[in-house]
């Protein structure tokens, strides 16, 4: 099957942060401290718990498990493709 343009987010490093834009919404992403039990030696941390809604003026909807499932995947392909590792928590 065959994906069309807009089904997969799009992911963004910027200045400290990681911008998704899927489906015309966008989450901007704040990288967490790093856990002082972490065992990465990654470039970005992650804190699931953040990843909750979308940016105004979508921050009424929830983003849905198989939509967060996508983001980290489109997260980790960007991450790989820079030479980058993150990390989840």
């Amino acid at each position: 099957m065959t994906r069309k343009r807009g089904d997969r987010p799009e992911v963004a490093l910027t200045e400290g942060a990681i911008r998704v834009s899927w489906k015309g919404k966008v989450r901007t992403i704040l990288p967490s401290p790093k856990p002082a039990d972490a065992e990465d030696e990654a470039d970005f941390f992650v804190d699931l718990d953040d990843i909750v809604c979308w940016d105004p003026p979508d921050d009424d909807a929830e983003i849905e498990m198989d939509e967060l499932q996508r983001i980290l995947e489109a997260i980790d392909e960007a991450f790989e493709r820079m030479g980058l590792v993150v990390a989840y928590e």
